[in-house]
């Protein structure tokens, strides 16, 4: 029988604070601190700023590199394609008002939406504790790899080191 007093053993748990992923992401997307939703995100255009100015804490280890324009070029690329083919079937245009028309319309909205999505990138590392975000070192692990095949495999000469 349990006593008030007894502790309630969770497995699995951990002793971190909880780091919700979609409010994460919401305020990444937002341009906001993740961790503390207040702080700016950025301090230039896509230049995320060392140090949240509300709560401290640290950004500059995220690597949000090439994740957010990937992001932009999938569904920005989607939706252009799919805009064009629809007003391409409704009216007769010639080729260079369609080019008049979807080359702005790319433009301005990749670069609208390029910053917003790297601010849900670096929530998303955040909320994960990924690239340091979680405080371990984000150095790679030593690994050896083995210099002898496995025994009772035949290998060609090229494998065997």
């Amino acid at each position: 029988m349990r006593t008030p007093t007894d502790p309630v053993v969770r497995y699995g748990d951990s002793p971190e604070a909880e780091r919700p992923l979609g409010r994460s992401i919401m305020r990444g997307l937002m341009n906001r601190c993740p961790a503390c939703g207040n702080g700016k995100l950025f301090q230039a255009f896509l230049k995320p700023v060392d140090h949240c100015a509300v709560c401290g804490e640290a950004m500059h280890h995220h690597r949000s590199d090439d994740l957010p324009p990937y992001i932009v070029i999938l569904v920005l690329g989607h939706v252009v394609v799919g805009g064009y083919m629809l007003t391409d079937m409704t009216f007769l245009l010639p080729v260079w008002v369609h080019l008049a028309i979807w080359a702005p319309i790319t433009v301005i909205t990749a670069l609208a939406s390029i910053q917003p999505i790297k601010g849900g990138v670096i929530g998303l590392q955040w909320a994960l504790r990924m690239h340091g975000f979680g405080g371990e070192s984000d150095s790679p692990d030593d690994y050896d790899p083995p210099r002898r095949p496995i025994e009772g495999l035949h290998l060609p000469d090229i494998f065997n080191v």
